[in-house]
């Protein structure tokens, strides 16, 4: 996964890009040497004379090429001392810490989320921090950003510094976010409305390079889907006008049931139609008219086939075609500066020492070296080490040469299972045989299906009965026995296997914890009763609670058998890659939630007050937008009992946002919050609904879409014994990999000349 980098603009320049082309830093670090390198006649020349230094630049160079960042930063020793401090594992989950605290902040701030119910009309008053305990951490987490900010301008240089919007926008944030707290604190912390909180996301959108090419990535996308959203909105402003003569208010009462519930005027009829383009209203939408002729139905199944089946799914299309191909570009760029940072390292390493060849090599022990000081997993260090012994005997090696070292990086890792423990007994050895075949496997998960079949069949003899009327000896005489065998086969397992090898494959870890688990809690309920004790009067809650806990923990280890089945280990696959490999569009979907929920709580915050608890009260009640009886209309916001939805706190807005991102009855939400404030309040709704269900629903289908291809491509050939028995780690650059074009050696060296602090003379 692709980490933040100092350089987040493109390989090929560009105002945002650290990497294009400007004037030489002369200033350099206090008491540092300017580096300076020079190439010509087939000579190599450096000034001064550190090896050390050579080694520092070539891994540096090479971690920044295994994460994809820049190469493009201070190369004397004392940056590159900061530098690597900087990217530790230690800073770098310090400042996701910061970030990750900054952002809760939201649920803790007035109005606070600390209360079991969001429901207003029986919650308790949540708990209020005092003044000064949040803004107190939130001013730590901004000397964090500040420090960041800090080590990351003066990393790259004043001259790179003004040429990235990136930084620059983190300044004002940091900067409008000082200045705001320090106005509510002056306040104490009385002030209607945080802007700082609307502008934290930022401080995650920034760290995330990833993440900043999903947003570059939308952006360009959005243009080329404008044709159709505009054609989607003739198409709802053509429908409103026919059906607002169409369902023209007449003489009779009767026949104007249609006009006065969703065609009384443009506004409504607008919104009507909209909602019906989620469906979210459908077939209500129609039934006054169609109750009259069945005619009516025409136009209604017209616009929902045109606008729901063609335009929204044509939408789709575009946004999986065009957004992948901006994607693309976007890994073509990961790609190009994880070569840059190899053919940096060679350059240096090339440099190093005083013998110097027509032809340039680098040394294969300063290559051993330098991959002994690199941070990496270990297995693609020791098959990089592996690739550089042949040309021990030589003694050098040639830029070929050294970059096919760095193809490791790019290939799939395959986890392989330790051997099998050796036996000198034969009949160990044939058990063993037996034990470690598959068919044992398959074994298990028919005897975990016939464990599930009765705990369902005695679910349903029980759903009717009452806690003290049930006997659950039965079961759990059964469960003790299946738990029995999940012992034994555990046990078996281990033996053919060893315990390096159990536990090298992931479905027996599975396996194995949650039946040490069902142990220990089928253990605990024997302890609980006496065995022999059949009386059900004699079932406590808690004796309840943990047989139940079996039950669901039996039922959950049933999913062992997703491995072994070839599609439903790829679909699981595939899910497991979106997790890991697409954090970066989820990271941007929570930006997005927390600007509409701060938004929505500075304008709808208490606008809907639910009714009092008596009806004595509500007949006598004079307060404004409360009817004066219990009786709403169906479908309504209070009809429905929608009142935990709310925007009275940071919590419930998050939760309300994805009830209107389903679509399943948003209509409500909409109807309620502009009938309580005013019309506009339908503008915020809307926008969200395009936001969320229809550009970030599509994004994510054409992701997954395009994950579960590649997965099933790479899979087609491969047996349910080989998807068991191989791991593979996808990545976005690996999805694709067919398609990116290496790039060549001029192209390299181009962008090698442009190094702001490394300067080549040819």
């Amino acid at each position: 996964m692709e980490t933040d980098s100092l350089l987040a603009g493109s390989a090929n320049g560009g105002s945002s890009d650290y990497g294009s082309k400007s004037e030489p830093d002369h200033g350099g670090a206090p008491g540092s040497r300017r580096m300076s390198y020079s190439v010509a006649g087939g000579s190599c020349s450096i000034e001064g004379d550190d090896e050390a230094l050579y080694i520092q630049q070539a891994v540096v160079f090479i971690e920044d090429a295994i994460q994809y960042r820049s190469i493009n930063h201070r190369v004397d020793a004392r940056s590159l001392r900061l530098y690597r401090w900087y990217y530790s594992r230690i800073c770098q989950w310090g400042l996701g810490l910061s970030i990750a605290v900054v952002l809760l902040l939201a649920f803790v701030e007035r109005p606070s989320s600390l209360s079991v119910s969001s429901d207003p009309r029986h919650a308790a008053p949540p708990w209020e921090p005092p003044c000064g305990l949040t803004e107190s951490i939130e001013m730590l987490c901004l000397i964090v950003f500040s420090l960041d900010l800090a080590v990351k301008s003066y990393l790259i240089g004043w001259e790179e510094f003004r040429k990235n919007k990136w930084l620059i926008g983190y300044t004002v944030v940091i900067s409008a976010s000082v200045v705001d707290w320090v106005l509510s604190v002056s306040m104490v912390c009385d002030e209607k409305l945080r802007v700082r909180r609307l502008i934290r996301p930022f401080f995650l959108l920034q760290n995330s390079s990833l993440m900043k090419k999903t947003l570059k990535c939308i952006k360009r996308t959005l243009p080329e889907i404008a044709s159709v959203i505009l054609l989607l909105a003739l198409h709802l402003c053509l429908f409103t006008m026919i059906g607002m003569l169409l369902f023209a208010k007449t003489e009779d009462a009767e026949k104007n049931g249609e006009w006065e519930l969703y065609f009384r005027d443009l506004p409504r009829s607008l919104t009507s139609l909209l909602v019906l383009l989620t469906t979210a209203n459908n077939p209500d939408v129609m039934i006054p008219a169609y109750s009259l002729n069945r005619a009516y139905s025409i136009f209604f199944i017209t616009f929902s086939v045109i606008g729901t089946y063609f335009l929204m799914n044509l939408l789709t299309a575009i946004i999986y075609n065009q957004f992948r191909g901006y994607l693309l570009m976007s890994v073509q760029t990961s790609i190009i500066r994880r070569r840059l940072g190899i053919r940096a390292a060679f350059q240096v390493l090339s440099c190093q020492g005083t013998g110097r060849a027509a032809i340039e090599r680098v040394r294969v022990d300063a290559v051993l070296e330098v991959m002994s000081k690199v941070q990496m997993k270990s297995y693609y260090r020791a098959a990089i080490i592996k690739e550089v012994q042949p040309y021990s005997t030589v003694g050098y090696m040639d830029r070929d040469d050294f970059r096919k070292l760095f193809d490791e990086l790019d290939k799939d890792r395959i986890k392989e299972h330790p051997p099998l423990p050796q036996y000198n007994s034969p009949v160990l050895q044939k058990l063993q045989v037996v034990f470690s075949h598959y068919y044992f496997t398959i074994v298990g998960n028919a005897v975990a299906l016939a464990n599930v079949m009765c705990i369902g069949t005695i679910l349903v003899l029980n759903s009717n009965k009452s806690i003290a009327e049930r006997d659950d000896y039965n079961m759990e005489l059964i469960n003790c026995c299946f738990i029995l065998y999940y012992l034994l086969e555990m046990s078996l397992k281990i033996f053919a296997f060893g315990w390096r090898g159990y536990l090298s494959y992931r479905n027996n870890i599975f396996d194995g914890l949650l039946t040490i688990l069902l142990m220990a809690l089928q253990i605990t309920i024997f302890a609980t009763r006496l065995p022999y004790n059949r009386d059900p009067t004699s079932h406590s809650l808690s004796l309840w609670e943990m047989v139940r806990l079996v039950n669901m923990l039996i039922v959950f280890r049933f999913l062992r058998i997703i491995p072994d089945i070839k599609l439903m280990a790829l679909v699981a696959s595939t899910l497991l890659d979106l997790v890991k490999n697409l954090r970066a569009f989820a990271g941007v979907l929570v930006v997005v939630y927390y600007v509409f929920a701060v938004f929505g709580i500075w304008l709808f915050e208490g606008a809907i007050t639910p009714p009092p608890t008596q009806m004595s009260m509500m007949s006598n009640s004079t307060m404004e937008n409360i009817p004066s009886n219990f009786s709403y209309a169906c479908g309504t916001y209070e009809e429905l009992g929608y009142w935990p939805n709310n925007f009275n706190d940071f919590a419930a807005s998050i939760i309300l946002l994805y009830n209107i991102m389903v679509v399943n009855n948003w209509q409500a939400f909409m109807e309620a919050y502009s009938r309580y404030t005013t019309d506009w309040a339908k503008v915020y709704f809307v926008c969200w609904w395009l936001t969320s269900s229809v550009m970030w629903v599509n994004l994510f289908v054409a992701l997954i879409l395009e994950n579960f291809t590649y997965k099933w491509d790479r899979s087609h050939s491969c047996s349910v014994t080989e998807v068991e028995r191989t791991r593979y780690e996808t990545s976005v650059q690996l999805i694709f990999k067919e398609q990116i074009q290496e790039p060549t050696e001029e192209e390299l060296l181009s962008q090698l000349h442009q190094h702001p602090h490394l300067h080549l003379h040819w």
